[in-house]
């Protein structure tokens, strides 16, 4: 992970400290290419967590936004789910 990342996940970690206390509902919300198969992966890392999944497509039709409210444990667990998340090819973080 470059330092930029880290940094940008340490004050994510702040913010989400001083704003919530945990567990709580956290809204997820990440752009992909319009592709069923990058939409299903997105689903599928919050797969048996009780997220609730809404997705809209772009005027242009090639993208995707996906907003995903799912109950996390913990600061950590957040920034855990967005690295994995960062795999998926073409994927934005919000």
């Amino acid at each position: 992970m470059d330092k930029k990342t880290e940094e940008f996940f340490d004050r994510l970690r702040t913010e989400l400290e001083k704003s919530n206390s945990w567990p709580a509902i956290y809204l997820f919300k990440f752009i992909v290419p319009t592709d069923v198969e990058k939409i299903k992966q997105v689903d599928a890392a919050f797969d048996g967590m009780g997220a609730v999944m809404k997705t809209t497509q772009s005027k242009t039709g090639k993208f995707t936004s996906v907003s995903i409210d799912v109950q996390m444990q913990s600061p950590q667990a957040v920034i855990d789910k967005y690295i994995e998340v960062s795999t998926i090819e073409g994927i934005i973080s919000l």
